[in-house]
């Protein structure tokens, strides 16, 4: 596998980005050690090329004809190697060097089989591109995810200030019927799955930290906490946050920054049991939601979920510097698991100072970052992803700024979603 060509471009005409596009992954495409014919295309746009999509996803697959297959949605940002483009008229594009028994392209029209039959194309996983108005959205997923022999999705949810649109075109074709499709779509899901000789590696690194213990949800109607270790939420809450119903202005005004980290009483298959979280950071276990009423009658707290019975709950806030150094921690995670096991070996003699090499290399990643997290939470416009830059070294990469990011089998919020595919190391 060669390292994937990428490119990405801003400018108020979408075919000039594309062409500046186009040039950077011609040049690419004919440097040593960079795929010269990758077969799948990941395209990303902000919300202000939305109407001009189709015309879009057009250009580059006719431009690109060794690229048979597309995928990709909008973000009101789009996120490449050391750069963000947010609130202005970009584009980002990867070309992955792929063989095409080892994925496919999804959608409504093309769906991926529940299961595989015979020698069929077996998922194992798959980048996932949703909808927020889909009805059902976090069962979707579960049941996307059921799919796979991993169990594990990851992507995120369309965001955009205009129509919601998914890229999905696909070299396998469509339901009968259905072959006029353009590919460019609105609602459901869409996406890739890949097979188990595609290695990536994903994590997800937290945006908020806890500023209390967790407590268990021992009443719930709905989205309406009504209990919390037995005691009332709203009491919980307000002597936890040293708020008072009595000054309306300072509780409103602080509850905007206030968050609830939530983690599910019964892990899914294969993951570890729900740990308690003392202040410090969250894990990947916890789904952050907004809090978005208060119940003085009935002394309940509403939330952006409906957890059930037993689930625990942390109150939390949005903390830059938590969010720094968590990102930081989770590059430098997938860097050591490239490590080769060398590392490990006592090697002794005059090779006992020498670094072993990685055994394998990053040929191109994908970042999902809440549209919430970008240019100022992290101090600066491209902040974020010249900290990935810096922690995970010069590699491909592109991604864009969800409503919702998808890992795992589960929506977050407030996170970023980082995927890497990699290969074994040139000699």
């Amino acid at each position: 596998m060669q390292r994937f060509p990428y490119a990405h471009a801003t400018h108020p005409q979408w075919r000039m980005a594309a062409a500046l596009a186009l040039a950077q992954l011609r040049a690419q495409m004919a440097l040593p050690g960079h795929a010269a014919a990758p077969s799948l295309g990941l395209l990303y746009i902000t919300d202000h090329y939305v109407s001009q999509a189709q015309d879009i996803l057009d250009c580059f697959s006719g431009e690109l004809p060794e690229v048979t297959d597309w995928v990709g949605t909008v973000g009101v940002g789009v996120a490449a190697n050391n750069v963000e483009y947010f609130d202005e008229p970009a584009l980002a594009v990867m070309l992955c060097d792929l063989s095409p028994d080892q994925y496919r392209v999804f959608s409504g029209v093309a769906p991926l089989p529940a299961t595989a039959s015979g020698r069929g194309f077996a998922p194992h996983t798959a980048l996932v591109h949703a909808d927020a108005s889909t009805p059902d959205l976090p069962e979707l997923i579960a049941e996307m995810a059921g799919r796979t022999a991993s169990g594990h999705v990851f992507g995120g949810i369309a965001s955009s200030r205009a129509e919601c649109v998914q890229f999905a075109l696909g070299s396998a074709g469509n339901l009968q019927g259905q072959d006029c499709v353009g590919g460019v779509f609105s609602g459901g899901l869409s996406g890739v799955a890949f097979g188990p000789d595609v290695d990536l590696i994903g994590r997800v690194t937290q945006g908020a930290q806890p500023i209390d213990r967790e407590r268990t949800v021992t009443a719930v109607e709905g989205n309406l906490v009504l209990a919390l270790d037995g005691e009332p939420a709203l009491d919980v809450l307000l002597r936890e946050l040293k708020l008072s119903l009595d000054r309306p202005q300072q509780l409103v005004e602080t509850l905007r920054g206030r968050l609830v980290g939530l983690t599910s009483a019964q892990p899914s298959d294969g993951e570890a049991a729900p740990r308690r979280h003392a202040r410090g950071q969250f894990g990947t276990d916890v789904s952050v939601r907004h809090i978005i009423g208060l119940d003085p009658g009935r002394r309940g707290v509403a939330v952006a979920a409906h957890p059930a019975p037993g689930t625990r709950l942390a109150f939390c806030e949005r903390n830059v510097n938590a969010a720094r150094a968590d990102l930081v921690r989770v590059c430098s995670e997938i860097r050591e698991e490239l490590e080769t096991e060398l590392a490990g070996l006592d090697m002794g003699g005059a090779f006992a100072d020498v670094a072993p090499p990685p055994a394998r290399q990053i040929t191109g990643a994908v970042y999902v970052s809440c549209s919430g997290r970008g240019g100022p939470h992290f101090g600066a416009p491209s902040a974020e992803l010249q900290i990935v830059r810096r922690a995970l070294g010069d590699v491909p990469l592109v991604g864009f700024f969800a409503g919702g990011e998808i890992a795992h089998q589960q929506i977050y919020g407030y996170t970023g979603v980082l995927t890497v595919f990699t290969a074994p190391a040139s000699a």
